[in-house]
């Protein structure tokens, strides 16, 4: 079974995270998958940021929900990097994408973006909100989805089986055994986050997992040799 590497944020450990250079990068060194974040700017366009404010990642201030694509473009996300929208994204690499909505209401924007370009086969869609995985599910034919979580219990698979996802993605720090055997039998596909040191990695490597998020990305050239 092949073990996925899935670039957090493009390789936000090297480059400006969510950017098309973090993208871009991700892509040039191989990683099997390249995740994002999505949120509705104030007209509705489908930009990727992970927090729910500009203020961290640009030189702006203020909650994202509040400016226009317009103002948006205006800010400097890292390195004269712009704040994409999820289409250039889907220009700029080839690559298996990992689309995390952020914000509950982006879930039927992104729905409509895929069936009109096909893109059931190349995005898988994830989210730590178990409504958006529930409401993009009968909306994007074949979709398929992932629930995230940080903070959590062995009811994390029944929620991942109750809103219909293939794949849970969990915090290593909170992994237990008991918790991938219970995925296991749901049938449920495991992704460790965020695997960024060596020991990391072998730790889910023990625990058979079937790939690890990662903000660097020599984790992709190390995890095959590492058991």
């Amino acid at each position: 079974m092949n073990f996925l590497t899935i670039g957090h944020r493009g390789v936000m450990g090297v480059e400006p995270e969510n950017t098309l250079r973090s993208f871009v990068a991700a892509q040039e060194a191989g990683l099997d998958a390249i995740e994002l974040d999505l949120h509705l700017s104030k007209d509705g366009a489908l930009v990727v940021m992970h927090d729910t404010d500009v203020d961290r990642t640009t030189d702006g201030t203020g909650p994202i929900a509040e400016k226009t694509l317009s103002e948006l473009r205006a800010l400097d996300a890292g390195r004269g990097e712009r704040v994409p929208v999820f289409e250039e994204v889907l220009e700029a690499v080839q690559s298996p994408l990992q689309a995390e909505i952020k914000d509950v209401q982006a879930a039927r924007a992104l729905a409509e973006v895929m069936n009109r370009r096909g893109l059931a086969g190349r995005v898988e869609v994830s989210s730590f909100h178990d409504e958006a995985i529930a409401e993009i599910k009968p909306l994007v034919p074949g979709v398929r989805t992932a629930l995230i979580a940080s903070r959590y219990g062995t009811d994390i698979v029944d929620r991942a089986v109750q809103a219909g996802a293939e794949t849970v993605c969990l915090n290593i720090r909170r992994l237990t055994l008991e918790i991938v055997e219970r995925a296991r039998k749901a049938d449920l596909k495991i992704i460790g986050w965020v695997v960024n040191t060596q020991d990391q990695l072998r730790l889910v490597r023990a625990f058979g997992l079937d790939g690890a998020t990662t903000d660097h990305p020599d984790i992709k050239r190390t995890g095959r040799f590492t058991a």
